[in-house]
C-alpha cells in the first residue's frame, strides 16, 4: 500500500475480486450461516455499492444467522436527512465491530416526531440503542442572524427539541442514547470573524455542539463526534450541496463506509468489543532496521531523520494508548536478549521495558506467540491489535487467528500512527480513573503469574500476596468503571446483562437493590475495581441481578469476600435465601459451576438453557478468604 486514505478505510483489506459473486453465494444453501464468517466478510474495505450488496445478503439470510460473538443490537436512527444509504452501510459495518444489529429509521422529516410519540412505531420497535443524528438543516441553525438574542433563542430551542428527543426514548425504553454533533459547513458569512460572531453560522452551531456534549454528560448519554470527523475529512469535502438539494443526503455519498463504520465502532464500545491490547512486532515496526543484523548502532529510531521521527512516532502512539489504559505487549521473532537490547540501551526509545506488559521474542511462529499473550494476559485474542509492517506475518496471524485485528499499514512508517488512530480499535464511550492504571495492572499480573510459578504452593502463593479487598456500594466516583465492567465482561460473567450509566444511576438510589463494587489491591500494586455485585431485595429471597469479575483476579477467592457480605447483608435484613440465576453465553462457560462452588444448591433449568441456584442463610458459614476486608461495616445499612 504507497498510500493512507481515511476515506478509503486504508486499515482494512481491500475487498475481494469476486466480492459480489460471494454474496450472491451467502446462505444460498438455505442452511445456518455463522456470525464469525460475516464478521469476516465485513472486515473488509468495502464502498458503498459493496455495503449496500452485503445487506441485501443479511435481508436474504435473516432468521438464519447463528449470532456466535456477534451481540444483537436493535438500533433506531433518527437523522435529519434521509437514510437509505447510511442505515444498511451503519448494519454490516456492525459487523466488522461485533454487532449484529436490527435496524430502525423513521420516513425523512419524522424522527423527532417518532421520538416523542409513545405510539409511534419506534417505540413499538423497542430499540436498545438510539443514534439521534441532528443537523443544521434540521436544528434551524442554517440561517446567520445579526441578533445575538435570536441566535441564542435558536440554539436553546434546538437543544431543548434534542433533551425532549432523549426524554421520548427514555419513555420509549431505549437504554443508551446516541448524541451527534452538527457538523459545521464550510461557507462563510463574516469571513474569519465568523467565529466571533455569535449570530454566524459556525458560531451557532459550535454553540450548540458545546451544550450537546453538556447534555451528553448530564444524561449519562454516549457522544458521536461527526463535527469532529467532519473537519478530519475536511467540512467542504463533508457536505455536498447538490446531493442535500437532490435526496436530502445529509453528507457526500463517498463519505458513506466512512461515517457508517465510525457509528459502527461506537456501537461495538458500547456492546464493550473495543480491544484492550496493542501487540507490537519490532524490527521496521518500532525501529528501522533489524536488531539481529544491524546491532544496537544499525536501528534507526529518534530525531534527525525522518524515518526515525516516524519510529518515534509509532512509539509515542503507544505510549499515548499506554496512558489511557490500552495494555502493550511486545511479539518479536527474534532472539530475545537482542529484541530487548533497544529497549534498555537505545538513548532515543521512547518505550522501555516497563511499558511492555508481555514481552515475547522467539522463533515459534506469530499466531502461537500471540495466543500466548492473550493467555498471559488472561483476556481473549479478540480483544488484541497485532501491528507489524510485514504484509506476510499479517496474513498469517488473520488466517489463524481471524478474531485479531490486524490493520493493514502503508509502506511508508510515517503513516503508522494515522492507521492506527483512524482504525478506531480502542473506541471508548467513558474513560474512568481506573483506566489510567490498567496498563500497570495487566503487567503486575504477569508478574504475579511468574511469583505463583516460583512459590509452586498455591494457598502460599494467596496468602504472600497481601491481598487487600474494598468492597462498597456504588457511587459517583466508580460510575464509569462500574458501567464499563458490566458492558464489556464475558466470561466471569453470570447473566450477561448490560447496563448504561444512567442505570447505574438509578440502581444506586433503589431501596430495592444492593450493589457492590469491588476492589482489590496487593503487593504488586493496585487491581482497581475488579468486581461488581447486583443483588435485587426481596422480602424472603434476594436475587443475584448480576455478578461479574475481572479474569485478571481469577482464583483469588474475591468471590467467596463478596458472597459473605451479600449474605450478612441479607441477614440483617430479614431474608431467608439467596437466588442466583446462570445464563449461559457464548462466553461464560468459566462461570457454570460458580454457585456450587459457593455451597449453592441447584433448583432447576431455567428458559435458555440455564440454572437457577439457592443458598439457604440459616445454615450458611461465610469462608475465610486469605484477604484483609475492608470498607465491608458500611454494608449493613440498607438503603432507604
Amino acid at each position: 500500500m504507497a498510500e493512507f486514505s481515511m476515506e478509503a478505510l486504508s486499515w482494512l483489506r481491500r475487498a475481494p475480486a469476486d466480492f459480489r459473486r460471494e454474496m450472491r453465494a451467502l446462505g444460498a444453501d438455505e442452511g445456518r450461516v455463522a456470525g464469525g464468517e460475516l464478521a469476516d466478510l465485513a472486515n473488509h474495505a468495502l464502498d458503498l455499492n459493496q455495503l449496500l450488496q452485503f445487506d441485501r445478503a443479511l435481508n436474504r439470510i435473516t432468521g438464519r444467522i447463528d449470532p456466535g460473538a456477534l451481540s444483537p443490537m436493535r438500533l433506531a436512527v433518527l437523522a435529519d436527512a434521509t437514510t437509505d444509504f447510511t442505515v444498511p452501510a451503519i448494519r454490516v459495518s456492525a459487523l466488522r465491530h461485533g454487532v449484529l444489529a436490527e435496524m430502525f429509521a423513521p420516513a425523512y422529516g419524522a424522527a423527532v416526531r417518532e421520538a416523542m410519540n409513545p405510539a409511534s412505531d419506534l417505540a413499538r420497535f423497542k430499540a436498545d440503542v438510539a443514534l439521534v443524528a441532528r443537523d443544521h438543516r434540521g436544528l434551524g441553525l442554517n440561517a446567520p442572524t445579526m441578533d445575538p438574542d435570536a441566535a441564542e433563542a435558536a440554539i436553546t430551542a434546538a437543544i431543548a427539541e434534542t433533551a425532549g428527543m432523549i426524554d421520548g426514548l427514555e419513555r420509549a425504553g431505549v437504554r443508551t442514547v446516541i448524541l451527534q454533533t452538527a457538523p459545521i459547513p464550510a461557507e462563510p458569512w463574516s469571513g474569519h470573524f465568523d467565529m466571533r460572531a455569535p449570530g454566524s453560522v459556525p458560531a451557532q452551531i459550535s454553540a450548540f455542539n458545546t451544550r450537546l456534549r453538556a447534555l451528553a454528560d448530564a444524561r449519562a448519554a454516549v457522544l458521536l463526534d461527526a463535527d469532529a470527523l467532519s473537519a478530519a475529512v475536511g467540512r467542504g469535502r463533508w457536505f455536498d450541496p447538490l446531493e442535500w438539494n437532490r435526496a436530502k443526503l445529509p453528507f457526500s455519498l463517498d463519505l458513506t463506509p466512512l461515517y457508517a463504520d465510525h457509528v459502527a465502532r461506537v456501537l461495538g464500545a458500547i456492546r464493550g468489543k473495543a480491544r484492550k491490547c496493542l501487540v507490537l512486532d519490532l524490527d521496521n515496526t518500532c525501529w528501522g532496521g533489524v536488531i539481529g543484523d544491524d546491532g544496537l548502532e544499525g536501528v534507526r529510531v529518534g530525531q534527525g531523520s525522518p524515518e526515525g521521527e516516524a519510529f518515534l512516532a509509532i512509539q509515542a502512539q503507544a505510549l499515548a494508548l499506554k496512558a489511557r489504559g490500552v495494555v502493550l505487549a511486545v511479539c518479536s521473532k527474534n532472539e530475545e536478549d537482542a529484541a530487548r537490547l533497544p529497549f534498555r540501551e537505545h538513548p532515543d526509545m521512547l518505550l522501555r521495558e516497563d511499558d511492555i506488559a508481555v514481552f515475547v521474542a522467539n522463533w515459534t511462529d506469530k499466531a502461537t506467540n500471540i495466543r500466548g499473550i492473550a493467555k498471559a494476559l488472561n483476556i481473549g485474542v479478540d480483544a488484541l491489535v497485532f501491528l507489524d509492517d510485514n504484509p506476510a506475518e499479517r496474513a498469517r496471524v488473520r488466517q489463524m487467528l481471524p478474531e485479531v485485528a490486524v490493520p493493514e499499514l502503508p509502506e511508508d512508517p510515517a503513516w503508522y500512527p494515522a492507521a492506527l488512530a483512524h482504525a478506531g480499535y480502542f473506541e471508548t464511550v467513558g474513560l474512568s480513573a481506573d483506566d489510567a492504571k490498567r496498563a500497570e495492572q495487566y503487567r503486575a499480573n504477569a508478574a504475579r503469574v511468574q511469583e505463583m510459578e516460583k512459590i509452586g504452593d498455591y494457598d502460599a502463593y494467596l496468602a504472600s500476596l497481601d491481598m487487600v479487598c474494598d468492597l462498597r456500594p456504588f457511587d459517583e466516583v466508580g460510575r464509569t468503571r462500574i458501567a464499563q465492567l458490566i458492558n464489556k465482561s464475558n466470561q466471569f460473567n453470570l447473566t450477561t446483562r448490560r447496563y448504561t450509566e444512567a442505570d447505574v444511576a438509578e440502581m444506586q438510589a433503589d431501596p430495592k437493590i444492593f450493589d457492590l463494587q469491588i476492589r482489590l489491591t496487593d503487593r504488586f500494586g493496585d487491581n482497581g475495581m475488579i468486581s461488581v455485585v447486583i443483588f435485587r431485595i426481596g422480602a424472603e429471597d434476594w436475587i443475584c441481578d448480576t455478578w461479574l469479575m475481572s479474569c485478571r483476579v481469577l482464583g483469588r477467592r474475591v468471590e467467596e469476600a463478596a458472597l459473605a457480605e451479600v449474605a450478612a447483608a441479607a441477614r440483617a435484613a430479614g431474608a431467608q435465601r439467596l437466588i442466583g440465576d446462570y445464563i449461559p453465553s457464548a462466553k461464560n462457560k468459566m462461570v457454570e459451576g460458580h454457585f456450587a462452588a459457593l455451597g449453592f444448591t441447584e433448583c432447576g433449568a431455567t428458559p435458555g438453557g440455564g440454572t437457577r441456584w439457592a443458598l439457604d442463610l440459616a445454615s450458611f458459614e461465610a469462608a475465610t478468604p486469605p484477604m484483609k476486608i475492608i470498607g465491608a461495616e458500611r454494608r449493613t445499612q440498607i438503603k432507604t
